[in-house]
């Protein structure tokens, strides 16, 4: 038996969300796999430039490496807090209204949201023409516009990611279960 205050149930999922979450799922997947490469690409990249410098023999384009790297590893590391939807949010204004109100700002927010990434992925892609002819500093034969890809390359990632989202709120009839607590029960 449930409370008033709990969520109902929306009873057995359509096909569509089926196939809808096992894709979430797998691009989530694909994402991870990405993060993890260039988790590890950083690591030993950081480490061998820890070595080398030890040694006595400092690698010219450590540094630079390094922090594309880590802009790498930020920007698809947002395309996949997207997908988990794990990106920090303040939902209690919103969830303290009726659940109509609730799903209708839910909307607006996504689609929000999605501009703003569009537009970022469009300027984006303007970019890298012009960057075309500059290169990074310490290794000339990489082009800067391949280092700046990783803006509308990522701003693709996380419009699909938010389009799936959009698609679950506006297909939802009634409210989601409260998601489980990350770092475990806090009333205990």
């Amino acid at each position: 038996m449930t409370s008033a205050a709990e969520p109902r149930a929306t009873g057995a999922p359509a096909a569509g969300a089926t196939v809808l979450a096992a894709f979430r799922a797998r691009y989530g997947r694909v994402l991870e796999w990405i993060a993890i490469v260039l988790m590890a690409a950083l690591s030993i990249e950081v480490s061998a430039g820890v070595v080398f410098r030890f040694a006595g023999h400092a690698l010219s384009w450590y540094d630079e490496v390094a922090s594309v790297l880590l802009a790498w590893l930020t920007f698809y590391g947002a395309a996949l807090g997207s997908v988990r939807r794990a990106h920090i949010g303040c939902p209690e204004l919103v969830d303290a209204m009726p659940w109509r109100w609730q799903r209708r700002t839910r909307i607006v927010a996504q689609l929000l949201v999605i501009g703003f990434f569009v537009l970022l992925g469009v300027i984006g892609a303007h970019v890298l023409p012009v960057l075309a002819t500059d290169d990074m500093v310490s290794l000339p034969q990489v082009p800067m516009s391949v280092v700046q890809s990783v803006i509308p390359i990522s701003s693709v990632l996380i419009v699909v990611a938010e389009a799936l989202r959009l698609v679950e709120l506006v297909r939802a009839t009634a409210p989601e279960a409260a998601p489980a607590a990350v770092l475990g029960d806090a009333t205990q």
